[in-house]
């Protein structure tokens, strides 16, 4: 890596975008490149402070004084966060790409990298601002908007689209951007919580084409792309046509292969998801049950909540996901490998594969507390929570569900493109 180059570019971006862009649009470069010498470092930097700021600086409210992540947990936040920013760079530029005929632009892969990377530049420097008292959130916002701003100024030199149809272009990659950012934030909710990390996810290339290692994790993510190019093309066919609504039908298409890996998924219907939670968990009854069904640009997270109690007031929570389209994400976790564990006197968190499975345990020992997750067919996950004897309660509450038939339903409506 070439420190000063690095450098001379995020002040470039920053300072002079206008002349910055055509420069960095012509230089040759490998998608391996740009992770090795540039996104791996500055992606790193929000992640890391706010790693500082959460578990060791701390918050301070009103009434309870400073808040702090315990430290074990922080580094497992922060690792898992930093994978999922590498991935969604990917994932964003694969969009960027497959969009470009769209806008009157030219289809290439390593400039779309290009361009979410540089664009991304203000904000991941912004986050550096998350320890600055009182005015670190007011930064990091400006930095986001101005990477709004650098990504407006790039699209016309990096993948060749008319300036006139820029902002349309930016307006389109934002909203994709906000759902990933969405996207992953469900899917990390429903399995890991917090306390997870990931290990294996190193970054290697061939020196020759600049791929991935085909075994690392943006390995499979470079093979997942190939299934976005040819929903890229489906689009570009529809656009030559001027069939709006087979426009629409093309970018929903698209939109599924990225966030479904090979095609758009629909996912369980509310009264078929419904059926997995039973009339009773762990001598349990059930009193309350919550199903809905969430959709946007054709993607889908279908979700299930049941609460049991009894007359002594102990009560345990039953969440059922669907991720439906999002179904690559988790198919990424498992290929990043992640695990963590960590352990303090008054309980402990753990993420682990149980027979191929992911699994995330959490137990507080002096609350009698806690929760189990695990991820099904790499598509749904199935979480219990709440008050227990130990933490083998709530695994085998969670084994009551219907494990194997939510596994039998992996590919339900899945369109294979």
């Amino acid at each position: 890596m070439d420190f000063n180059k690095l450098v001379a570019r995020v002040k470039g971006m920053l300072l002079a975008p206008r002349q910055e862009w055509p420069a960095a649009a012509s230089e040759p470069a490998t998608p391996a490149d740009l992770y090795k010498n540039y996104i791996v470092l500055l992606a790193a930097l929000p992640v890391v402070f706010g790693f500082i700021k959460m578990s060791l600086i701390g918050v301070s409210t009103p009434f309870t004084g400073t808040l702090r992540t315990a430290v074990g947990a922080g580094i497992g936040a922060m690792l898992l966060s930093y994978v999922l920013a590498l991935a969604g760079v990917y994932v964003i530029a694969l969009i960027v790409d497959a969009l470009a005929p769209t806008f009157g632009g030219q289809k290439d892969r390593t400039q779309a990298l290009k361009t979410v990377a540089y664009a991304y530049t203000a904000s991941w420097v912004a986050g550096v601002a998350q320890i600055v008292p009182g005015i670190g959130l007011l930064i990091a916002f400006a930095g986001g908007v101005y990477s709004i701003y650098l990504l407006y100024l790039g699209l016309p030199h990096t993948m060749k689209c008319p300036q006139e149809k820029a902002a349309g272009y930016t307006a389109v990659t934002i909203i994709v951007a906000l759902v990933l950012s969405f996207l992953f934030a469900a899917v990390v909710g429903a399995v890991v919580g917090v306390g997870s990390a990931m290990r294996g996810a190193s970054i290697g290339a061939s020196s020759d084409k600049g791929q991935f290692d085909p075994d690392s994790p943006l390995g499979q993510m470079e093979r997942w792309g190939k299934q976005v190019e040819q929903a890229g093309k489906r689009l570009e066919e529809a656009q030559r046509s001027g069939d709006e609504q087979a426009q629409a039908d093309a970018l929903r298409q698209m939109m599924g292969a990225a966030f479904g890996g090979d095609g758009s998924v629909e996912s369980l219907p509310p009264e078929r998801l419904r059926a997995f939670a039973p009339a009773s968990l762990a001598g349990l009854e059930r009193s309350d049950l919550t199903v809905q069904r969430n959709s946007a640009l054709g993607m889908q997270i279908s979700e299930v909540r049941a609460v049991y109690g009894d007359a002594d007031g102990r009560t345990l929570e039953l969440e059922i996901t669907d991720t439906g389209t999002a179904q690559a994400l988790l198919a990424f976790a498992g290929w990043a490998g992640m695990e963590s564990e960590s352990e303090s006197s008054s309980g402990y968190e753990k993420t682990y594969r149980d027979g191929g499975r992911l699994v995330h345990e959490q137990w507080d020992r002096d609350a009698s507390w806690g929760e189990y997750s695990v991820v099904v067919g790499e598509r749904f996950t199935v979480k219990v929570s709440g008050a227990a004897s130990g933490a083998a309660q709530l695994r085998r509450a969670a084994n009551e569900v219907d494990l194997r038939g939510l596994e039998a339903l992996r590919d339900h409506g899945v369109k294979r493109q």
